[in-house]
């Protein structure tokens, strides 16, 4: 039986038209993104093949190209317009920071940085520099490490902050390891941090660690 002998109301186009995108099941919304299954296999049938193959959507997102390829009823057609989907949701996460004060809204933060961070193979570091609003003004991904750390160069970042003359920024990165906990090198660094940014007048707001769940926010746990 194919997705068009269902019930209407069971069909993952028809069920999202009429209850909303929020009432399908992740393996429904990415049948609608597949459009079509393979033999023997509705594109449900291969949207639940395909999350169990690469251990859920955070897995399938962030598959390298060739992986993603070599997955049966993928390909390079497909990988294309996942990736354009993914940065689209990117951007309209930058653009909806980029108008408000970051910190009324420190969700729609967290959702900007779990989508650009989560799934990264290795510690990435970024600042979120900030206007005197507190509105974004850059996203900047400036250090790429090892699977457990990165380095992380003081100098670096107050340059960058100069440079698109910010007077806030908020730290990010993530832990490849799903583990959400701060480490003592984290406290560490945002602490020299802190204090090389302090004397050019920009304020530390935050700095989220992304892995697992919803993250770990030092000014929230009192760690600033």
């Amino acid at each position: 039986m194919t997705i068009a002998d269902w019930p209407e109301d069971e069909r993952p186009r028809e069920k999202l038209l009429k209850f909303g995108a929020g009432t399908l099941s992740d393996a429904q919304l990415l049948a609608i993104f597949l459009r079509t299954g393979v033999s023997g296999k509705s594109a449900v049938d291969l949207a639940r093949e395909l999350l169990v193959t690469f251990g859920g959507l955070v897995g399938l997102f962030s598959a390298s190209q060739h992986d993603f390829c070599a997955a049966k009823g993928l390909g390079s057609v497909k990988f294309a317009q996942l990736q354009a989907v993914l940065e689209l949701s990117r951007r309209y996460l930058r653009e909806e920071l980029g108008e408000r004060d970051v910190l009324s809204d420190p969700a729609a933060t967290r959702r900007f940085l779990k989508m650009r961070l989560r799934g990264h193979p290795n510690e990435v570091f970024a600042c979120l520099f900030l206007d005197n609003r507190h509105r974004l003004i850059e996203y900047n991904e400036l250090f790429r490490g090892t699977i457990d750390g990165a380095s992380v160069h003081p100098r670096a970042v107050v340059h960058a902050a100069m440079r698109c003359n910010a007077a806030a920024v908020i730290f990010a990165h993530n832990h490849p390891s799903g583990a959400i906990e701060p480490s003592a090198a984290d406290l560490a660094i945002t602490r020299r941090l802190r204090e090389a940014l302090a004397y050019f007048d920009v304020h530390v707001l935050d700095h989220v660690i992304v892995g697992d769940g919803e993250g770990v926010s030092l000014a929230e746990r009192g760690l600033l």
